[in-house]
């Protein structure tokens, strides 16, 4: 039986799912901010030091070139380390909360709500018996 609308709300709420997206947001948000910091000092190089970015290396291999190609590199580079990062960080969290979603058994954070819902139910049932011995 599919999961309902209000069950993939529970889950997006749940502290398993706010684990999951703070994983995810400890490798993205770095990254990316790296990659795009990398990439405009190579536009700003490229556009400002024509010089610098002319100097060759070797043969007809200048630094303009060589960066370029490294823009590539690291673009795989971060590719080849997003995968192994999600195998190991991501796709346990993420597998965990689909299991979850699957079996229809609720969430940890759902878990001890409904715990302590029981707790707090049983204390008012608890309150409202009379005390024997009173005039009550």
């Amino acid at each position: 039986m599919p999961a309902t609308p209000e069950r993939y709300l529970e889950v997006q709420n749940s502290e398993e799912f706010g684990r999951l997206r703070q994983t995810l947001r400890k490798f993205i948000f770095p990254t990316t901010i790296a990659f795009i910091l990398w990439y405009a000092l190579y536009v700003l190089l490229s556009a400002y030091a024509r010089d610098f970015m002319a100097i060759k290396l070797v043969g007809n291999i200048n630094v303009a070139l060589l960066l370029g190609l490294l823009q590539f590199v690291t673009t795989f580079v971060i590719a080849w380390y997003y995968a192994r990062f999600a195998a190991r960080e991501v796709d346990p969290l993420a597998d965990d909360i689909y299991n979850t979603i699957e079996d229809g058994q609720p969430t940890a954070a759902a878990d001890r709500a409904a715990k302590t819902d029981k707790t707090s139910a049983k204390a008012a049932a608890e309150a409202d018996k009379p005390v024997e011995g009173s005039a009550l």
